[in-house]
């Protein structure tokens, strides 16, 4: 008798990658583009944070070592299990949430000074990509930012799913005012030349 499969986007599929060991987006350290912005003079100043798909939580934990109060969502019970044990282990107090990054809002609408991205965007279907935008702006109070490491590769397939610079204009500028948008200088070897840092302000006329 064969085993029937969950649908590969489901949160049992991702949760069966984390139990098989085959979370090869795992980097297993915070993301490079993030420890250069928050060590630079133009960092972020530390406010509410909220990370959507935190994975393992390295970026999660990143930014709470740097002062900021950090939500982290998953939906896979052994992501949230590894970044608790990690932020025990450091001593780091974060909010952790199990759950559908697309089932946060109305309850958290508006609760957050910034939304983290990283390996999020890239592993949702791209049909839902619209949602995931208004979903970000969603969650931010007014000035909020979105701070974004897009993987923005020209493969086919995925996940991860690809994105270029002009669809992502294309899809936040509705709600965002784009900052920065720029190519990361020290991506790891395996993403170097697939990766961009946003900075997205959620404009002032968007209502949540």
């Amino acid at each position: 008798m064969t085993t029937q499969l969950p649908p590969p986007l489901s949160p049992d599929a991702w949760e069966r990658r984390y139990q098989e060991g085959t979370t090869r987006w795992d980097l297993g350290q915070p993301a490079p583009a993030f420890q250069s912005l928050l060590g630079a003079a133009e960092a972020p100043r530390p406010g509410a944070a909220i990370v959507l798909g935190s994975g393992r939580g390295y970026d999660a934990l990143l930014f709470a070592q740097h002062g900021f109060d950090v939500t982290a969502v998953d939906f896979a019970p052994s992501a949230i299990q590894s970044l608790a044990e990690q932020a025990e282990a450091a001593n780091l107090s974060l909010t952790l949430v199990q759950r559908d990054i697309f089932d946060l809002v109305p309850d958290l609408a508006g609760q957050f000074n910034y939304v983290i991205e990283h390996t999020c965007f890239c592993a949702i279907d791209p049909s839902l990509r619209p949602a995931y935008v208004q979903l970000a702006a969603d969650l931010l109070a007014p000035q909020g930012e979105l701070l974004a490491v897009f993987f923005t590769h020209n493969r086919g397939g995925g996940p991860p799913f690809g994105v270029s610079v002009t669809e992502l204009h294309q899809l936040f500028e509705p709600y965002f005012e784009v900052l920065t948008l720029q190519p990361v200088a020290n991506s790891v070897p395996s993403r170097r030349g697939e990766e961009h840092l946003g900075r997205l302000r959620r404009r002032d006329g968007f209502m949540a």
